[in-house]
């Protein structure tokens, strides 16, 4: 399964390092980032894939919120179906 990362907020040292530390430890293989900074706030898209991770979304989504919280950002792990279809036009 595919899930959509998306982190946003004011642009600080350690972000992309810090929400791939916690995907590493959750076992989520990181497929894709894209990631800008405008104007002092960070924004970044990850794909990444759960097939080789023991650990449910859920799990992996609280544990991502948390560490936004610590940081100050807004971080949100979405299964990729749900994704496209809440961005679909």
């Amino acid at each position: 399964m595919k899930v959509v990362i998306t982190v946003v907020g004011r642009d600080k040292v350690g972000i992309i390092a810090k929400v791939s530390a916690v995907l590493a430890d959750k076992g989520v293989n990181i497929l894709n980032i894209n990631q800008n900074i405008l104007d002092g706030y960070f924004n970044m898209v990850m794909i990444a894939e759960l097939d080789g991770s023991k650990v449910p979304l859920r799990e992996i989504q609280k544990a991502l919120a948390e560490k936004g919280g610590e940081m100050g950002l807004e971080i949100k792990a979405q299964h990729e179906d749900i994704f496209m279809l809440m961005h679909k036009v």
